[in-house]
């Protein structure tokens, strides 16, 4: 039997304003991706996160994004490789230090929103980014989008990468990810998305628009937690895998 990790991002609220149901999807998931504070999150809602996410036996990941709470990371903002490394090493330290203070380990680094969508493109961010998750520990892994820039430049720096694919989004025949101004860019059926996912991890490709197989290695499979249908949506794509022989495990230690 193989398996395969079901993720999301979690603790993206700030101060008193909740997104997302965090305490039902750390009952789904099997790896926890928890906002760093420049798009979302604060040392109070990443000290609770950290901690729910140790006591459930799920793995821990740092989630780093441009800093842009109005924009929730979403924008691609105009910084230079050099001064994302800076921001990415920034947050990691405030990301293993909270999680030292909950008793936990931090296992692995997802990036977040805009930021990650130009890693996927960008050899120079992309490596940037590598060399960030570098510095802040060698044992920690890099989850980075399947077939893109950030998978290469991670294996280029000697990280452990894992292959990341997101059940909720459309994919363009170019292997990206259709912009979320685009119709179509976020799917919302459960059912439809459970399906999908089963089909691209049983296929080893991303399935495009347009029907087309992308081959692809798939490691992780992520479900954003501020979707309004996040739970049902989680909760739909972990029982397909796991009714078709697949199993959920973390690629990541605990």
């Amino acid at each position: 039997m193989r398996s395969v990790d079901l993720n999301c991002d979690c603790g993206e609220g700030f101060g008193a304003y909740k997104i997302g149901d965090d305490a039902a999807m750390l009952d789904i998931v099997t790896s926890v991706n928890v906002a760093c504070g420049f798009h979302a999150g604060d040392p109070e809602i990443m000290v609770k996160t950290f901690t729910a996410a140790k006591a459930k036996g799920i793995s821990i990941g740092a989630h780093p994004g441009f800093p842009d709470l109005f924009g929730f990371g979403r924008r691609r903002l105009p910084f230079t490789a050099g001064e994302i490394e800076r921001l990415i090493t920034y947050q990691l330290g405030a990301a293993q230090a909270l999680c030292l203070y909950a008793g936990a380990r931090l296992g692995y680094v997802k990036v977040h929103g805009a930021l990650s969508n130009i890693a996927a493109e960008d050899e120079a961010i992309a490596t940037a980014i590598a060399r960030a998750v570098k510095i802040a520990g060698r044992h920690l892994w890099l989850l980075a989008p399947a077939g893109t820039e950030l998978e290469t430049a991670g294996l280029a720096q000697g990280l452990s990468v894992a292959r990341e694919i997101f059940a909720d989004r459309a994919y363009t025949d170019a292997g990206g990810l259709v912009e979320r101004s685009c119709p179509g860019a976020v799917l919302h059926d459960a059912s439809e998305v459970a399906a999908r996912v089963l089909a691209m991890v049983s296929e080893g490709a991303i399935i495009t628009v347009s029907g087309k197989r992308l081959a692809a290695g798939i490691d992780s499979i992520c479900v954003h937690g501020d979707s309004p249908n996040a739970v049902a949506m989680a909760k739909a794509v972990r029982a397909c895998l796991e009714n078709a022989g697949i199993a959920l495990a973390p690629f990541a230690p605990v």
